[in-house]
């Protein structure tokens, strides 16, 4: 089949949205399906060879720079999608690619499917066209258009509950985004120690995402402080960049971090594979994720995990068993990596059980379950136009 995808993130931004529809993508060619993605233009994008990649003008967002704001405008849009005859659309964002994802699924009557990957009000901050608008009407937006698709994909059963509270009707199906168990083989261990300089005796902790507010890294820093103060012998590592880094590097130096907190920038995949190997305990303090797909990485490579118990994270860690999970206080979260640090057999068992568990999410297995939504989808044949509710129409500025 042909499927088509509309997303605000792509490459050569990095995000797990970017990596979802990367490890989807992959999964659904291996299996002979054509995939075309529909996406903002970026600065670095012109230097990649892409197929069926198709990119929208775009500009960086003011708060967020490496993002990029995409402007829907192309003469060659209609002509392309009626010559690439598209068999399902499957949309990543409510809002502008993806409102345009839903009107050309509507125009041509093919099923639409959404992946709801975000809590968007934990966002509103980043995004200018709704900063100063309350999270109630986020709400309301991300409401209404999943009741217009045919089929919403939750990463996990806490966002199914999460969108059957915020009032969605639509079929909702939990898929979460799988993990490439590949890439987790022929591992370095000592890849952090030899190519940051971090002393080979050092316990690293490790946190891989966005440097943003949304991850709760000011948390994890005064949190480090306690640890590091009893055991002097760990190191933090935190692999990705953001809007917050220099913040978070003037906090390490004003509180006497800086030899004891290494922050890598953007790294390859291959180099962030080879960071989760050479790590002890990853530690995620965020309470914004709906799935966590760091958190599976991080048990592909045989790390036992401590997390905030917050929506993903609560259902890809089992408490007890491959990691920890904390309320979401300082205490809790401190307490929890203290454990593990003072008990070297616990960690050792909560290494094999990551490494065990890892094996359910699968991209392989996660990937052929969106297929069987697709094929279930388009058994139906027939779509009725669905149009916005009375409410989303109104607020939807990007109409066209």
């Amino acid at each position: 089949m042909k499927i088509g995808i509309f997303t605000e993130s792509y490459h050569p931004y990095t995000s797990g949205v970017v990596r979802s529809i990367e490890l989807f993508t992959r999964e659904f060619e291996k299996r002979g399906h054509e995939v075309f993605i529909f996406c903002p233009d970026y600065p670095l994008a012109q230097l990649q060879k892409e197929d069926n990649v198709f990119r929208f003008p775009a500009f960086p967002a003011p708060k967020m720079p490496e993002f990029s704001i995409p402007l829907p405008v192309s003469a060659q849009f209609s002509s392309t999608i009626k010559k690439i005859g598209l068999d399902i659309i499957h949309v990543h964002s409510p809002f502008i690619l993806g409102r345009l994802g839903a009107r050309t699924a509507r125009s041509y009557s093919l099923p639409l499917v959404f992946t709801f990957h975000t809590l968007y009000e934990q966002y509103v901050h980043y995004v200018p066209f709704v900063e100063k608008t309350s999270r109630q009407i986020v709400r309301l937006i991300c409401r209404d258009f999943c009741n217009r698709c045919n089929v919403v994909v939750a990463p996990s059963q806490l966002v199914v509950n999460y969108l059957h509270l915020l009032g969605v009707k639509s079929q909702i199906v939990t898929v979460p985004t799988g993990i490439e168990l590949d890439e987790f083989m022929d591992l370095n261990p000592l890849w952090l120690k030899e190519n940051h300089g971090i002393n080979e005796n050092k316990k690293v902790l490790l946190f891989v995402g966005r440097l943003g507010q949304e991850k709760n890294l000011f948390f994890l820093l005064k949190s480090f402080m306690k640890i590091n103060h009893l055991h002097p012998d760990t190191h933090l590592v935190l692999v990705g960049t953001g809007p917050l880094k220099t913040a978070l590097n003037i906090f390490c130096k004003t509180n006497g971090l800086d030899s004891f907190v290494t922050f890598t920038g953007v790294l390859s995949r291959q180099q962030i594979v080879h960071c989760y190997a050479s790590a002890d305990i990853f530690v995620f303090p965020s309470v914004t994720e709906t799935q966590g797909l760091v958190i599976g990485e991080a048990k592909a490579a045989g790390l036992p995990v401590v997390a905030a118990r917050a929506f993903g994270p609560a259902e890809t860690v089992v408490h007890g068993v491959d990691g920890l999970l904390t309320d979401p206080t300082q205490d809790s979260f401190t307490n929890a990596v203290l454990t593990l640090l003072s008990d070297p057999e616990k960690c050792k068992q909560m290494s094999e059980a990551a490494l065990e568990n890892a094996k359910k999410l699968s991209s392989s297995c996660c990937a052929d379950k969106t297929l069987k939504i697709y094929e279930d989808l388009l058994a139906k044949k027939h779509f009725a136009p669905r149009r916005w509710d009375k409410y989303s129409k109104k607020l939807d500025i990007f109409d066209f």
